[in-house]
């Protein structure tokens, strides 16, 4: 296989290519040197023979009759002879031979011994020449000059040469040019070679490193030695790999910062072909429709979207797409869905299928309803005081009542309502603060369980009056120290035990404890309240949300407390969770970071 490549090289190709161009010329060349010569040859023959007739057979035209004058023809003809090496006939117009070189042919036809056909030219007038072959092999030339007597033709002169040393002259000088046309050749195929293997050694060294290329290497850099073409090809090629890879570079880079958006995108991204197959999914399409990668490679976009919702097949995404594009949303799974989507095209402006954008809006939807009802429940919390403050108002202002209690009685229910407010309205903003993080917390090294004991003493009255058991089952004099803004956590801890007198009968039980585990401290406050259901837990730190809203607002509670507690508490990086069962009570647990061990300091 390889020496089949090596064959097919450009360089065995140019070297061809020589060859071929040097053998045509050396042949065309030598054919024309070898006819020349010949030509030469034979015309050197001919004009010896037109010599000869000229300086002495051309006294034969004195003779009117020939035939009469034989002897003396003979004579002359002999003593011609003597300095020739070519035959000479003379021949009648009766084609005898009167007179020859050659004694034997005297007395004989010409037309047996010599060539009839120049012996007829020459009978006619004309000089005629032909080439023979004797009997004998020896190959002649045959030459015939009339001899002319008063406008009379009275015979011809024929001579013949033997022309062997034309022919041997010819043989020998074809050997030498064949030979010599070997040795060149030789020599063209030798500096063909070189001359091909200095223009295909570059090459080949481009292509092997244009193959490195391909397989991801763009370190190859071509030596540049000429200013040739083949030298420009090798900037050309440097050139080439230097805006390639510096092309690349920027793609992949470019893919990467894309496939980096994809990936991260809370959105699902879907492509999909005019055929049906999903060519491109994000992580967050793929969490949302349940499915992995071999469910794109293996399965149609239709089998994968109609489990999820059967409006978004591709029929439909083609149908809606007809005029542009299109977005609506829906519920699936306990969730809902944005999702928006439209065609896209190739270069040539052909649709090449449909892009899908998929938003999960539970929790937007969810913080929507959540507004609209922090706005209705803001509303009724204000209206309700304030209605009962203009009613008490107006009762004042239209009638005349002289009873001084009852008057001290609209005034005190007005004063409470306007109590109310204020602390609605003081909550509203203390939330504001806390969700914009503008509340100032002044957070210092203390003592957990002095702050606990303070919150428990505070409310310790009221229980008494409801008859309920308020126990602190932790060690008194431990010291369990923790960087916090004691006033926040004096809030967060009595909006606690509040809710636990609050929601635990008379007689009730409640237990405070506090203990560390690991790197926190836990607050536990339990009783054996009326205790919340399981669908409410998730709830009770929404704002105004109240299990039992009737006696939350006879107990002048706002539904913002757990609220408000639950951000002091995050904002000191704990947290705090609510286990509860009806009618078996609720434990709330509080827990916050153990302060850093560096000493004592601080400690209140």
């Amino acid at each position: 296989m390889i020496a089949n490549r090596n064959w097919k090289s450009i360089r065995w190709r140019i070297v061809l290519i020589y060859f071929l161009l040097v053998f045509i010329a050396l042949t065309i060349t030598g054919v024309f040197i070898m006819s020349q010569l010949e030509n030469y040859q034979m015309e050197s023959v001919r004009n010896n023979f037109t010599k000869i007739v000229q300086e002495n057979v051309m006294s034969l035209q004195e003779y009117d009759d020939l035939d009469a004058n034989r002897e003396e023809i003979q004579a002359d003809t002999m003593a011609w002879s003597e300095s020739l090496r070519e035959e000479l006939f003379v021949v009648n117009d009766n084609f005898i031979i009167i007179a020859s070189s050659n004694l034997n042919f005297i007395g004989k036809s010409g037309l047996d011994l010599l060539e009839q056909s120049v012996l007829v030219k020459g009978l006619s007038g004309e000089i005629a020449e032909i080439d023979s072959v004797l009997s004998s092999g020896i190959p002649v030339k045959n030459m015939v000059f009339p001899i002319e007597k008063n406008d009379r033709i009275t015979g011809v002169v024929c001579l013949r040469a033997d022309i062997s040393s034309v022919y041997e002259t010819q043989n020998q000088s074809r050997a030498i040019f064949l030979r010599s046309m070997l040795i060149a050749l030789l020599v063209t195929v030798f500096l063909g070679f070189f001359i091909a293997r200095s223009i295909t050694v570059p090459i080949n060294d481009v292509t092997q490193k244009a193959e490195r290329m391909s397989q991801g290497d763009f370190s190859q850099v071509v030596s540049v030695k000429s200013d040739d073409e083949i030298g420009q090809l090798a900037s050309m090629f440097n050139l080439l790999r230097e805006k390639l890879d510096y092309t690349l570079s920027e793609i992949s880079n470019e893919k990467s910062k894309l496939e980096a958006i994809l990936k991260n995108m809370v959105d699902g991204l879907l492509a999909v072909d005019l055929e049906g197959r999903v060519i491109l999914a994000n992580p967050a399409a793929m969490e949302m429709l349940s499915i992995t990668q071999n469910d794109i490679e293996e399965k149609q976009y239709d089998d994968i979207i109609k489990v999820f919702n059967k409006e978004l097949i591709l029929g439909q995404l083609i149908r809606n797409c007809g005029v542009g594009g299109f977005h609506g949303s829906f519920d699936h799974g306990g969730k809902s869905y944005a999702v928006r989507y439209d065609k896209f095209q190739e270069e040539n402006d052909q649709d090449a299928g449909f892009i899908l954008l998929l938003q999960d809006i539970t929790e937007q939807q969810k913080l929507e309803s959540m507004q609209r009802d922090f706005v209705a429940n803001v509303s009724h919390e204000l209206k309700t005081p304030l209605t009962t403050i203009k009613s008490y108002t107006e009762t004042l202002l239209d009638q005349e009542i002289s009873d001084v209690s009852t008057i001290s009685g609209f005034l005190a229910i007005i004063d409470g309502e306007a109590d109310r407010m204020n602390r609605l309205v003081r909550e509203l903003l203390q939330l504001s603060r806390l969700d914009y993080k503008q509340e100032k917390l002044f957070k210092k090294e203390s003592n957990l369980v002095s702050i606990v004991n303070s919150a428990v003493t505070k409310v310790e009255m009221t229980a008494t009056n409801k008859g309920q058991h308020l126990n602190c089952i932790f060690d008194s004099s431990q010291k369990i120290m923790s960087v916090i803004d004691k006033d926040s956590i004096d809030q967060v801890l009595l909006n606690i035990l509040s809710n636990a007198i609050k929601y635990t009968p008379n007689g009730g039980r409640i237990d405070v404890d506090l203990y560390k585990e690991g790197a926190l401290a836990h607050i536990i406050i339990s009783d054996n309240g009326i205790g919340i259901s399981d669908k409410e837990i998730p709830r009770v730190f929404e704002r105004f949300y109240r299990v039992d809203k009737a006696r939350s607002r006879e107990m002048g509670g706002t539904g913002l407390g757990l609220s408000i507690a639950k951000q002091i508490v995050e904002e000191h990086g704990g947290s705090i969770g609510i286990e509860s069962r009806p009618g078996k009570g609720t434990r709330v647990t509080v827990a916050l970071p153990l302060a850093p061990m560096r000493g004592i300091q601080n400690i209140e």
